[in-house]
């Protein structure tokens, strides 16, 4: 990860949240359709070696998006995300969690709000993530998951895509 680019990662176990700040060196443009598209989704979610894989995504207020996180061996974990709110290339609420390959989520795995915020700063965009869970076990098993460590590397895969974009644009 380029040293430069803030990263910060709370756990807020009082209020059941977790909050991440990341910046990323790319136009707002870029860094939301990185976001946003499913063909450029699927080569950055998911920490290698696995890898994310969309069946269906409708981005839209009431839309949903559909993938799964596909393991080296092809062993498939479901996920959805329901779109509650968007505001072009300034942020996007989703709800959602585990599920089965229809969408039917699973209740015996934590599910979460996720409020993304984009905001262009000098060259950069911050992306403010916020996640409120249902429990505060939901969030502690969501941690003991490694979910820290899956959206590190997914960032760092992130930073990788933005710099390949921006090169393929040059």
């Amino acid at each position: 990860m380029n040293p430069t680019l803030l990263f910060d990662f709370t756990v807020n176990k009082e209020n059941k949240t977790i909050h991440i700040t990341r910046e990323f060196a790319a136009s707002l443009e870029l860094v939301w359709q990185a976001w946003t598209t499913p063909e450029l989704l699927d080569q950055w979610w998911g920490p290698q070696p696995w890898r994310a894989e969309t069946k269906t995504m409708d981005f839209r207020e009431g839309g949903f998006w559909l993938y799964a996180m596909v393991s080296p061996e092809g062993e498939k974990h479901w996920s959805r995300a329901n779109f509650l709110a968007i505001k072009k290339e300034s942020s996007f609420t989703t709800k959602g969690g585990f599920c089965d390959e229809n969408g039917t989520i699973n209740p015996e795995f934590p599910q979460n709000l996720w409020e993304n915020s984009f905001i262009p700063k000098n060259n950069k965009v911050q992306v403010d993530i916020l996640l409120t869970y249902d429990t505060l076990a939901d969030l502690e098993k969501e941690i003991a998951m490694g979910f820290k460590e899956g959206m590190t590397i997914d960032f760092q895969q992130l930073d990788e895509l933005l710099l390949a974009l921006i090169q393929e644009r040059d």
